[in-house]
């Protein structure tokens, strides 16, 4: 038995399907009697957007690693309940919390009157709790495109689903409410798309201005702007950034439709601040720089954080206009990092030598930071070593085969570094902060 199963309290009587079968049906009772959903005594937390539109997704407090993104505040998984003449749920949520997604949609609706449900986006994280849904939505068809039909075939057992594939040239009307559709491929999977409301102008964009966040509130402005659009900058950096050129273009669609509200399939909906998280995203899309330096080491015997603290020095002491930030990347998770990166100007890399190799973090790092394709920054490789040298040198060569401007030759020390090698150090850092300045 899944252990969901037993967190659910108070809960009505759902199937819940596990391997494509009905595995089990519970009857959960409230104070010691079996009750309709209608009656029961339980506090559901479901918030409104618009007259009859609701999110019914699902607060995971405790999540601390999304597929290696590290979600320290939390995560959500966000659905939207329409109920007009026709009702409609947009997006689902992680399969291991689709009865609580059931449970409040029950709530709100007779489940054999849901006619549609909406699927923007395939990832598992989304779509893992279709199963659950289409098993107990008898009467439910599932719009989605044609990559989209294509990629859940490849995840579950959809022969025994109501399917409708749908383009951007299809309308389905609810009754007083549209839904449309805007194909959005790879923002950030190929089958991406976004549904709109011309109603209400109000924009399901799935995964695009989410934020991993966990909170009672739904709103972004019930929240700390600040940390809302951190988390938000981090989801990106660390999810979107390999797409930019794709998000730019959705950008450019999307302005061409007038916007009220924006209801991402994770974290908190916008209302008040659209042009705050718009103009952000254009600038993290678009490569723009903050004049910002980031250094990021690993030592082995203090040798190379030396030499990391004396780059700090100079870079601190060439301006106070330029942020500076030191990161023992052993010590930082890379999700951190990753959203440092992708607006710094200036980046300085350090390792000691371990074995002929960098260290095995900093490789994990270059690994991560590649594959994310940040625009090109003004760099430079220092490191310590003692008897083989190497880790500077494949850190530069790094820095070159990623294609950033390379501010110098790489820095080394035998061992301690020297009053000289200091020296160079600090003056590495007024020259990282110069270009972080001119990059701006």
């Amino acid at each position: 038995m899944h252990w969901f199963l037993l967190q659910l309290q108070n809960t009505a009587s759902f199937p819940i399907v596990t391997n494509e079968r009905i595995l089990f049906r519970f009857t959960f009772e409230v104070f010691n009697a079996t009750v309709a959903v209608s009656k029961l005594r339980i506090t559901l937390m479901t918030t409104e957007l618009a007259e009859n539109i609701d999110w019914v997704g699902y607060v995971d407090w405790n999540v601390r690693d999304f597929h290696s993104f590290d979600t320290s505040r939390g995560a959500t998984y966000n659905s939207y309940l329409i109920r007009d003449n026709k009702i409609a749920v947009i997006d689902s949520v992680k399969g291991l919390y689709a009865s609580r997604l059931l449970q409040h949609l029950a709530e709100k609706t007779e489940l054999a009157n849901i006619d549609y449900v909406v699927c923007n986006h395939a990832e598992p994280d989304h779509a893992g709790g279709l199963i659950h849904l289409m098993a107990n939505l008898p009467n439910a068809v599932l719009l989605c495109n044609a990559k989209c039909r294509e990629t859940l075939a490849a995840y579950f057992d959809i022969s025994n689903w109501k399917i409708q594939v749908v383009s951007p040239d299809d309308k389905i009307s609810l009754g007083s409410r549209t839904l449309n559709f805007v194909n959005t491929p790879m923002v950030h999977w190929p089958e991406s798309m976004f549904t709109y409301i011309p109603e209400e102008q109000l924009l399901f964009s799935m995964d695009a201005f989410g934020q991993h966040l966990a909170t009672s509130e739904r709103f972004d402005d019930q929240y700390d702007l600040a940390t809302v659009l951190a988390e938000a900058k981090s989801y990106y950096a660390n999810i979107v950034t390999p797409y930019s050129k794709q998000v730019l273009r959705t950008l450019e669609v999307a302005a061409k439709i007038p916007i009220k509200m924006i209801a991402p399939s994770h974290g908190l909906i916008w209302r008040t601040n659209i042009p705050k998280i718009v103009e952000a995203y254009q600038d993290w899309a678009g490569g723009k720089y903050a004049p910002k330096v980031l250094i990021l080491f690993d030592s082995m015997w203090d040798s190379t954080a030396q030499m990391a603290e004396a780059i700090l020095d100079g870079a601190v002491q060439e301006s106070d206009n330029v942020d500076v930030q030191l990161m023992h990347v052993r010590r930082t998770a890379l999700t951190r990092i990753a959203a440092e990166m992708l607006d710094a100007a200036a980046v300085a890399l350090g390792s000691s030598t371990l074995n002929l190799q960098i260290m095995p973090q900093m490789a994990s790092v270059t690994t991560y930071v590649r594959g994310l394709k940040f625009t090109s920054k003004t760099a430079i490789a220092f490191g310590s070593y003692g008897w083989a040298h190497a880790g500077s040198d494949q850190l530069d060569r790094w820095i070159e085969e990623t294609g950033w401007t390379r501010l110098s030759q790489p820095i080394d020390s035998k061992f301690r570094p020297t009053h000289d090698i200091l020296e160079k150090c600090r003056n590495a850092g007024r020259q990282l902060a110069q270009a972080a300045l001119e990059k701006k």
